[in-house]
Formats: structure tokens, sequence, C-alpha cells
């Protein structure tokens, strides 16, 4: 039986697509490798968002081609945004490359990997490249691969962002926004929730733009009539999704953290900058104030919501009083947690075209240290005020940094920490916080027994 090795970079939804591509090849007849070194096929699923990730998967590669010295027939691809962006002419870059998939293609991964392999195995290598668009390929992304007792799953819910903020490459690599029917997203949950899974988490580009075509009904969206169904699933615990924009944050939506009880009190809400005239050439469609007014109209709905968010330092033309804005709107939100980037031109975007407004390196990287620091010294006075408090786990599995320990998260979206058995595994649990490091919390494990 041929085995295969799928190394993932990027975000979540790379992981689910990753997911499914491992499944197909497994009911093909794949297994999956322990490692690149073992296997007859590997592939990368790359990823556009910024630079460094595209170099990281191709400076990979070129490592994964000296693998052929003692295996001449392995397979060797690229999937995902990468691909779908450079399309065959990865070919030029990386000589000896079998294949490249782009984002809508990921479906047909298994017949191109078998015919590589056949083409590879007699000696007359051939590359193919498939990166066209293809109608309905959102509905393809629905099938999983399940660790045993794993109780968390992501649900893809649609494909493609339609906002071409300025910054941004995802329209190219993933095309335009495709939902899937309610019907076929309801039916995957439930067959989560028959394995097992008792949380999920719904994926999109920009998930609260989820059927924005689609007429309201009784003054719902679709995405808050999909949130409704999938409340009504016996056995589903816990909902989530990620990421939404702030365009689509109606009252509607603002409205389901205060009456559906299984969406979690967390809220991902990308800001990207403190500063209106950046807003504005980021193409976001929004101020600073309304984005203020959405974060205290969610925390008056949800008192304890824990908010994230996902920031820019660096944008071209990014001025000392534009960072300022940021802090403040920072400081003023008060997060929990954030994603801080520093900007990273992509090409073929509308920011990369602002020749001569290029901020300097250093600059970047002390603005993005600067705000790093704020929320890490607010994260640690925070974290005070939770210890010896209750909080309600669903307890995941063993914790990556303490083995011998499990972790879990709580519907604030933060990691808790605590000792028990393999009993605890899947439970949803309330523990007594006894100790945080800011950002991961630590929990009593007397209150189990």
């Amino acid at each position: 039986m041929p085995s295969v090795f799928l190394k993932t970079y990027g975000c979540q939804m790379n992981e689910r697509d990753s997911e499914q591509v491992l499944r197909q090849l497994q009911d093909r007849g794949y297994r999956p490798a322990a490692s690149e070194k073992e296997a007859d096929v590997i592939l990368l699923n790359t990823c556009s968002v910024r630079d460094l990730a595209e170099q990281k998967a191709l400076r990979k590669m070129v490592n994964l081609r000296a693998l052929r010295k003692k295996n001449p027939g392995v397979v060797l691809g690229f999937l995902g945004c990468m691909a779908q962006r450079r399309g065959a002419a990865l070919e030029k870059d990386m000589a000896g490359l079998d294949l490249v998939v782009g984002t809508q293609k990921f479906h047909r991964v298994p017949d191109l990997v078998d015919e590589a392999r056949q083409a590879r195995l007699g000696g007359r290598a051939r590359f193919f490249a498939e990166v066209a668009e293809e109608e309905g390929s959102e509905g393809a992304i629905r099938d999983h691969v399940l660790a045993p007792r794993q109780v968390t799953a992501f649900v893809s819910v649609m494909q493609g962002c339609d906002m071409h903020c300025s910054f941004c490459i995802v329209p190219t690599t993933r095309g335009g926004e495709r939902s899937r029917p309610i019907a076929d997203i309801r039916e995957e949950a439930r067959r989560l929730v028959d394995e097992g899974i008792k949380e999920i988490t719904l994926l999109g580009q920009i998930v609260n733009m989820y059927g924005r075509r689609l007429p309201a009904k009784a003054g719902k969206s679709a995405f808050v009539q999909l949130l409704e169904e999938l409340e009504g699933i016996p056995g589903l615990e816990r909902i989530r999704f990620t990421s939404p924009h702030p365009r689509g944050m109606k009252p509607d939506l603002l409205g389901c953290y205060g009456r559906l009880k299984k969406l979690c009190e967390h809220l991902h809400l990308p800001v990207q900058s403190g500063s209106d005239r950046i807003l504005k050439r980021m193409g976001r469609g929004y101020t600073a104030d309304r984005y203020l007014h959405i974060v205290e109209q969610v925390r008056q709905t949800c008192p304890g919501i824990g908010l994230t968010t996902d920031v820019i330092v660096g944008y071209p033309g990014e001025t000392d009083a534009d960072f300022d804005a940021t802090r403040k709107l920072m400081e003023e939100v008060d997060f929990d947690n954030a994603f801080i980037f520093r900007y990273s031109p992509r090409e073929g975007t509308r920011a990369a075209k602002e020749k001569g407004a290029e901020v300097p390196e250093e600059v970047k990287e002390e603005r993005n240290q600067e705000l790093l620091r704020l929320l890490t010294r607010r994260a640690k006075e925070k974290a005070k005020l939770r210890v010896g408090g209750l909080v309600e786990i669903l307890v995941e599995g063993p914790s990556k940094t303490k083995t011998n320990r499990l972790t879990g998260r709580s519907r604030q979206n933060r990691p808790v920490v605590l000792e028990g058995g393999s009993r605890h595994l899947g439970q949803l649990l309330t523990v007594r916080i006894t100790e945080s490091t800011g950002f991961t919390d630590y929990g009593d494990p007397s209150i189990l027994d």
C-alpha cells in the first residue's frame, strides 16, 4: 500500500482542506506516512497570505527533492493557495515537481497523484497542473479524518471572498464567495456528532458573509439561519466561527450571543488598524468608531465575551499618528489576545503598487513589539482576576507542552491546562483557575473528582 505525507502551511481553512485531501487519498488506498522520508507521495498544502509562508514551502520542496536519491519514484506536489497563485509556472521554478493543484481542485488530488505516480514509476515523469475555477467546488470539503476520542472539528461552510481588501491575496487564491447549502452543513455536523464530536468551528474566508446574497427570513441572514439550525442538533455542545468581518456584524448576528446557548462567548473580529485613513486605504469599509460600536454592542449583549483580533502594522504610508490610533484602539477595546502582523506586500494587490510609501522594516518591528508588550501586560493584569474563579472547559487532549497534563478551552477560547486522566478526555468540566501566564490558565484538578 503506497504512503502519503501531507504538510500544511497557513490557516485553519488550509488544515481543513488537508484533512479532506487525506480522507480522499485514504479512500483510494494510500496510508498516512509517519514522516516524509517514509512516504511515496509528499504534498505541501501552501499559504500565500505572506511571502514568508511561500518561501518556507519553496525551501521545503527544495530539500524534499533530495529524497529521490533513495526513492526515485517519490511524487512531489504543491496544493492550495500558492499553487493557485503561481500555477504551472512552478514547474520552471522547481525542477522535478510532479503536480500543482489549486484551491478549487482538491477533489482531483487522488486522480492526479495516481497519474503522477504511474508516470514516475514508469520512468517517464510528467508534470500535472490544475488550477482552473470549478463550479460547486465549495461542496467538496465535507469529509473528515478523526483521531480516536477527538471532540472538536472544523466545518467549511463557504469558500472565496468578494471583499478585495487592498493588502489581501485571498480573492486571487480562493476565488469569489461560494456558500454551501444549510442542509448539507447541518448533515455534516450531525454525522460528526454521531462520531463523537462535541464542538464545531465554522470556517470561511469571511464566514459571516455566508449566503449573503440569499434573502433574509424573518429578518435573519443566512448565517444566522445556519447557526440556528446547528443549535438544534442534539449532542452538539458548542459552536464557534472564524473569521468574520466587521461589515457583517449586523444586529441579528450580534443578538445570537444573547440567545443561542451553544454559541461560545468568543468573537475573533479583525480590526487591522485603528486609523480611519489607513482603514480607508485598505478598503475595509468601516471606521474605528464603527468597530468600537460593534464591540460595545456585543459586550452589552454578552458581558464577559472573549475578544480577539488581527492587526497589521507598517501598512504602506502608515505614519506615527496612524500607529498611535491603532495603539489607542487596542487600549480601549482591551483585547484578550491578538495576532499582530508586519505588513508583507503581495504581488497583484493594490497595496503592493503603492511604491515609495513603504515603512522601513525596523519601524514595522518596533511597532509590532510595542503592541505585543501592550497585549502581554494587559493579559497578565486580567489573568489575576480569573484566579480563583470557575470556568467550563471541553477537555480536548494532552497538553502540547506538558504531555503529562490535559488541555482544554473555555467558552471564551482561552487554553486551560489541568491534571487528569483518560477518563476526562472529551468531557465538559468545571475547573477552578489556580494560576495563569496571561494567555494560558491552569485549573485545579481536585474539582474533577
